[in-house]
């Protein structure tokens, strides 16, 4: 049975894991991903294919192209590994995408798969946590690594007030087929990083539990936060 984490629980987490130095990852399935993981499992590809967003995918939008069962695959793996695992609420307001694509293909993904992660929070704990001060206050004194299709724009918010955080290291990334270069990449810099913010669509899912495993790190799983970071702030 899973124990679900509240957003600040999940912050605290993020901090013991930065002091004591300890690997940690988390990451979040919402639409994108449950689309991904129903390839050929609940859904046939025909069906799949047909979706709005795997069509969106298609036309290069998603940083994925689609049928992928190799991607399908390694968000099992990432799910299994993750250090926390965000999913949907049943009620949730915050994904602007029908409710059959929300929690209840969650499940039946999940089902399939025999998936039950140890540790579960909301899906947008991301954009929960970025609302407030207090999640960019354990970042402080901390060296971070923003991965991203524009990583400079990011770097360049996080570094002025009211956040002035130290980010040390950028990589830019746009598309899945750049996972295995990237991973190289991030162990090579792993003694100027502490923390990883992964802000890549689906791949971020399975970057953050990779990076967690190879560097001892902390990588969050980041998504569309750093838009919440410049509309709240």
């Amino acid at each position: 049975m899973s124990k679900h984490v509240l957003p600040p629980n999940v912050v605290k987490r993020i901090q013991y894991a930065l002091k004591h130095r300890r690997a940690f990852s988390l990451v979040r399935i919402g639409d994108g991903e449950n689309i991904v993981l129903a390839q050929q499992t609940v859904w046939p590809l025909k069906k799949v294919l047909k979706l709005p967003w795997a069509v969106r995918s298609n036309k290069g939008h998603k940083g994925i192209a689609l049928p992928n069962l190799r991607i399908r695959n390694q968000i099992v793996t990432s799910i299994r590994k993750a250090t926390i695992v965000g999913i949907l609420p049943y009620d949730d307001q915050m994904i602007q995408a029908p409710p059959y694509l929300k929690r209840r293909l969650t499940d039946q993904v999940f089902r399939y798969y025999k998936l039950r992660p140890r540790l579960t929070c909301h899906a947008c704990v991301n954009r929960i946590m970025v609302r407030k001060l207090s999640f960019f206050s354990i970042l402080e004194g901390e060296r971070i690594l923003i991965i991203n299709r524009h990583p400079l724009r990011i770097k360049s918010i996080l570094e002025r007030l009211p956040y002035n955080l130290n980010i040390t290291a950028t990589i830019a990334f746009s598309n899945y087929k750049q996972i295995k270069r990237t991973l190289r990449k991030v162990v090579a810099i792993q003694d100027t990083f502490d923390i990883a913010l992964i802000s890549c669509g689906v791949s971020a899912v399975i970057l953050a539990p990779k990076i967690a495993q190879s560097t001892g790190k902390v990588a969050i799983d980041f998504g569309k936060a750093p838009n919440f970071i410049k509309k709240g702030h």
